[in-house]
């Protein structure tokens, strides 16, 4: 249709052409002017649709604008509500309680539920591991675990486990500290332990964010009661990240240390306000927290209510910590740095040493958390050990799980998330508990109609463990040995400043403070106030309520509008600009950190330059865990020649599995074992934990010495051909679960076959036939 052709008053239902006019594009051709100019005369031609348009824009914003504050207005009412309550939370599923901490002998604000499956759900079964889920308090409420059917806590319910959920109440009890806090959730362990003692292993525990590193500080103190650990987004390498990310561990620099900390306590009359801490997470990602997060809920007002609501009633619900908590939290861990190096004691004197845990740990981190990058969740094993070999030799088995993009918050809210990562991972718990001491990656491959032997894969995706070094952990970032020095720097001003203030500030600032000025404090904090002025309790807001029904009554949709496009394009420019001005202040913050903190003559009067060589933040090995280690090296001497056909056909087993190209432990060849274990009579079926604990110990005789675990195989068969053979093919029918093998895997099962001798006796043999491996 050329310009001659196009009628003068086109129809008000006509389209509008694009409004994206620009200079034509240089080409020389007269058909790109033609289109231009018939661009621009569209526009001059069509003012009534121009109109038509602005008024359809102009009452869709006027009604979504009623409906945004509406929902402003609902937050607000909900946040009195969920807070008026003794203990609030949000938790999706029914719930019991089991114990109380405010009856411990060192009373906490935390107790123990037990999770209650709904109808037409299976109910526990007791046999199952069971599994506690432990909320972090680190300025929200509890339930984030199981705020949703698709969640930590539904994942354990749907597979049958008994599942345990620990949370807290709002304020604290005056006087707890975290250490009394640790022993409070030994204290539920225990009993989670005692209510099922027919389990097949010991509870798995769950630790999301703050939660993970107290649950792992529990664990160094009690390490022979815990089964494997999760820490999922959990921090404990608090100096660790990347130069040009990770600005919130700048953040004690920035503030001169932790007298801040004292001051906020000192205000708020012994107690810490956790919007405090809630202001800090908000502050790393302005764009989101200042306009996609509420330019999201007004541009969807008619659908996005409900859920946004949902996750408000958790995340604007802060809580209160005791002042000696966040100061232990702040100088022990955020600046000092100190549990990732044994730093931490005890009120007996004993030190935290995270070497101690015996049980699996699992690491779940995520490239896109900008709260516990992968380097703070990881880098605590570089300050733990200096090689692979000491990982090993500690007994030690660590796996961790990287996912590319998933935010903090969604690391355990995600539904994407939990019924992936977390469901896979709970299932192949008890593989977990098997690998040898070590370190390892998990990978997570989408089973497929060309999957071999699919029909043992628990899930939707092959689980994995494939074996890593430290050097894969140090090839993610770390610090160099100046930043570190910088760090320390931070933390001794932090001493000197903290000082200072209980000397001289503190005193003043107790003797004005009292219940009352506490409490308006907290109630005047911004976090708090905005909730005041939205809601029922702010008159001008009253009649709001009505004009949302009548706007929801008589709602006016709009579809393709110049208008509402254009909004969009103002909204994609506020998040740039607000994204700009977050990496010039992080890179600002980062530039004067590094300048103030790496300046000689502040490092050289605080005494850090006499012996800055040293100052590396790693844990050296005490000379009494070198004695242990010497004995439990010399113990194992006498094991490689202990045992029968079941020792034998697992040291068989790992020995082929060593040998593919690229070594890993799948679990399928766990699921043909636990299959043959079902099938076993009970009188001859060992306990799981037993088993486990062999597959551990042989696995470890093969790492410590293979070719002569290897050698010593024959002295572990039966003299009888037929229980050799039958040992023998539950082997290969284990090892080709994965597919055929090729190579040096290959080349192994035929020297396992011929160690087997499965044509004549051996000629040291044990009397004696087991049916099976288990």
């Amino acid at each position: 249709m050329t310009l001659a052709d196009r009628p003068l008053h086109a129809p008000a239902t006509q389209p509008l052409p694009s409004l994206s006019v620009g200079a034509p594009e240089s080409t020389g051709e007269p058909a790109n002017k033609i289109a231009w100019i018939e661009s621009a005369w569209t526009m001059a031609m069509f003012p009534a649709e121009i109109a038509a348009q602005a008024l359809a824009y102009s009452l869709d914003s006027w009604q979504r604008s009623i409906l945004f504050l509406d929902i402003l207005r609902r937050r607000g009412n909900s946040y009195f509500e969920h807070n008026a309550r003794r203990a609030p939370h949000v938790l999706h599923y029914g719930f019991e309680l089991v114990m109380n901490g405010l009856e411990l002998e060192r009373p906490v604000n935390y107790g123990l539920l037990r999770m209650l499956a709904p109808d037409g759900m299976q109910k526990s079964d007791p046999r199952m591991r069971p599994v506690v889920v432990f909320d972090p308090r680190a300025g929200h409420g509890p339930g984030i675990g199981g705020m949703k059917s698709d969640s930590e806590i539904g994942v354990a319910l749907a597979a049958g486990h008994p599942c345990y959920f620990v949370g807290f109440l709002p304020e604290p009890v005056r006087g707890q500290t975290v250490e009394d806090v640790c022993r409070a959730e030994a204290a539920f362990v225990r009993k989670v332990v005692a209510l099922h003692p027919e389990a097949d292993g010991k509870p798995l525990l769950i630790g999301n964010c703050q939660a993970g590193w107290q649950i792992a500080m529990m664990a160094a103190m009690n390490p022979d009661l815990v089964g494997p650990l999760m820490l999922a987004g959990s921090p404990l390498s608090y100096w660790a990240g990347v130069r040009g990310k990770n600005p919130l561990r700048y953040l004690g620099g920035l503030l001169g240390g932790t007298w801040s900390t004292s001051l906020v306590g000192d205000l708020g009359h012994g107690l810490f306000d956790g919007a405090n801490l809630v202001r800090n997470f908000e502050a790393l990602d302005p764009a989101n927290t200042y306009w996609k997060k509420p330019y999201n809920v007004y541009a969807k007002a008619d659908t996005e209510g409900p859920r946004f609501l949902e996750f408000e009633t958790w995340w604007g619900s802060p809580v209160l910590l005791t002042e000696g908590e966040m100061q232990s939290i702040a100088d022990e861990l955020f600046v000092g740095n100190r549990l990732s190096c044994a730093g931490i004691r005890t009120a007996e004197g004993t030190a935290v040493d995270l070497r101690n845990i015996k049980s699996p740990i699992i690491v779940f981190c995520s490239f896109g958390d900008n709260i516990t990058p992968p380097q703070q969740a990881l880098d605590w094993i570089l300050d733990l050990y200096d090689h692979d070999a000491d990982l090993v030799a500690a007994g030690q088995t660590i796996v961790y799980a990287l996912h590319l993009t998933i935010g903090h918050l969604g690391i355990f809210v995600s539904a994407k998330v939990a019924t992936k990562e977390h469901q896979e991972l709970q299932q192949a718990m008890d593989l977990i508990d098997i690998l040898p001491p070590g370190l390892y990656e998990v990978v997570f491959e989408e089973k497929t109609a060309d999957t071999p032997s699919q029909e043992l894969v628990s899930g939707k995706y092959v689980v994995r463990f494939e074996p890593r070094g430290l050097a894969d952990i140090r090839a993610l970032g770390v610090n160099n040995a100046e930043d570190d020095l910088r760090f320390a720097t931070v933390a001794r001003v932090s001493d000197v400043t903290q000082g200072v203030y209980k000397t001289y500030v503190s005193p003043f600032v107790r003797a004005f403070s009292n219940e009352y000025t506490a409490e308006w404090l907290r109630q005047m904090h911004p976090y708090r106030l905005r909730y005041e002025m939205f809601s029922d309790r702010n008159p001008l807001l009253w009649p709001l309520a009505m004009m949302a029904e009548d706007v929801t009554a008589n709602r006016v949709r709009i579809g393709a509008n110049m208008f509402s496009q254009g909004e969009s394009a103002v909204s994609d420019h506020m998040v740039k600009a607000l994204d700009f001005y977050r990496n010039v202040r992080d890179s600002c913050i980062e530039g004067w950190f590094l300048s103030v903190y790496g300046a000689v003559p502040l490092q050289a009067w605080l005494g850090m330059r006499a012996n800055a060589s040293e100052v590396g933040h790693h844990v050296a090995g005490a000379l009494a865990r070198q004695e242990h280690l010497a004995g439990a090296v010399a113990e194992r001497e006498a094991r490689f020649y202990k045992g029968g056909v079941r020792e034998a056909g697992i040291r068989a087993l790992v020995y082929i599995g060593l040998g593919r190209e690229v070594p890993s432990f799948d679990e399928r060849g766990f699921a043909i074992l636990r299959q043959v274990r079902a099938n076993t009579p009970e009188p001859e079926r060992s306990p799981l934990a037993a088993f486990k604990e062999m597959v551990r110990e042989q696995l470890a005789l093969l790492r410590a010495d293979e070719e002569r675990a290897m050698s010593a195989l024959p002295t572990l068969l039966p003299r009888d051909v037929d229980a050799r053979k039958t040992a023998f093919e539950l082997i290969r029918r284990i090892s080709l679960a994965r597919g055929d093998l090729s190579g040096e895997a290959k080349r192994r099962l035929a020297r396992v076959e011929a160690l087997f001798e499965l044509s004549e006796p051996p000629p040291a043999a044990e009397t004696g036939a087991v049916r099976t491996l288990e």
